[in-house]
Formats: structure tokens, sequence, C-alpha cells
């Protein structure tokens, strides 16, 4: 499968668009499968289970979008993996898939020491902090993905180094008692470079090979520029 990464900052309108594109070329067996990573301008994202009262303040766009969650923020030093795989030859198994992209997340963390896991009842990937008399568990990773004639988009955002003073403008997943975190904020001088080698070893490890691809071609208003169904 392509393994593809945009430079710069691609406006959120623009990559919707791209994957809704992509996932019909891959279903209609006109392209391949493709993971995409890229970073975004800061924005809220509001997924189709997200509640106005979460909405805290809205200091940057905010988009409504047709994946699984609720608010989530995307931007600078937070790596985006959009993931469009074929789920008709890979079981057809949702709850499967989900774990696979939780483990995914989990194994690419460990290749940095960092012990993280998932929390029943909270999606995403957390880690527990702890200090002189005080222990807190903070999200490091979200997960929102949508599927469509088995062929999912969407998919993971991971905190390497973003402002985490941008996600107090909303309840990050609708989860009040607990915070997020990222790999510099945990000690962890980490580089966007690193942090994508560690997503694509552990990724390989449990999707299978990748190839690198050159980036989807986007426009600022939100439409490819180029045809969604190369890379096959």
């Amino acid at each position: 499968m392509a393994w593809a990464v945009s430079p710069g900052l691609t406006p959120y309108p623009a990559a919707v668009a791209f994957m809704e594109a992509r996932a019909a070329a891959i279903a209609a067996g006109a392209a391949g499968e493709l993971v995409w990573l890229l970073e975004h301008p800061p924005l809220y994202t509001a997924g189709v289970s997200a509640k106005a009262d979460d909405l805290l303040d809205a200091r940057f766009p905010v988009f409504k979008t047709g994946r699984g969650g609720q608010f989530t923020y995307h931007g600078p030093g937070q790596r985006v993996a959009y993931v469009m795989l074929d789920l008709r030859t890979r079981g057809r198994d949702v709850s499967c898939f989900v774990r696979d992209l939780e483990n995914w997340l989990i194994e690419a963390l460990a290749r940095f020491n960092v012990e993280a896991g998932v929390r029943p009842g909270r999606v995403g990937v957390w880690v527990e902090r702890k200090g002189p008399g005080w222990a807190r568990e903070d999200k490091i990773a979200a997960i929102g993905i949508k599927l469509r004639r088995w062929v999912s988009f969407h998919g993971i955002a991971f905190n390497v180094e973003p402002d985490l003073s941008h996600f107090d403008g909303i309840v990050p997943c609708g989860i009040r008692e607990h915070g997020v975190t990222s790999l510099v904020d945990l000690g962890l001088p980490v580089s966007m470079d690193e942090a994508d080698a560690a997503l694509r070893a552990a990724f390989e490890a449990r999707f299978g090979p990748t190839f690198a691809a050159a980036p989807p071609e986007v426009s600022e208003r939100g439409l490819p520029a180029r045809s969604a169904t190369t890379d096959r």
C-alpha cells in the first residue's frame, strides 16, 4: 500500500475532499490503499457524536465531519494519518480494525519507551503520568474513522509537539476529567520525522508493507488537484 507524507499545512476541506474521492476509487477497484500523513492549520472538528456544549471557545475554524467521535483539535505539531484501507480484504471486522489502529499507536509509542494503552469507555490512546503525590491519565492520540463500502477513511491524530493550550477550546472527545499530552510534553524531544519513522515501522508490522508515494496535490478550495486513482 502507498505511504505518503505531505509537507507544510494541508487545508482540512481539501483533505476531506481527497479522502472522499480516494475511498470511492478504492471501493471501485480503481485505486490502491493509502496512508496519508499530514499536518493541518489550527482547527476543531466535530464528529457525528459531538455535543454543542463541548465547544467551549471557537477560537479556530470548526468543521463538522462524518467520522466517528466527538470534538477534536488538529494543528501544527500533531501528526494526522488518514488511513484509507480496504476492509473487504481485511476481514470486514470494524471492532478488530479499531483495535489494530489502537495497537499501531501503542506500538509506535513503545519505540520511544512510552508505555501507553486504551481505557474502557474512553476512545483513543492514553498514558499514565505520576509525580510526588499525584497521578493522572492524559490522551496522547485520538482515533476517528468512517467506513463507506468497507473502505476506511479519516484516521488518527498523534500528538508530537502541538500547542496543548489549543485543546482548551473544546472538551476533547467529550472527556472532561482527563487531559491531553504529547511526546514533547512527556520530555521526549522527538522530531516529526522520527515520529513518522516509528509510525511507519509499527504500521508495517501490523498491517503489511508500504511503499513511498508522492503526496496528494490538493487545492485551497478543497477539491483534489490530482486524480484520486493514482498509486495503485
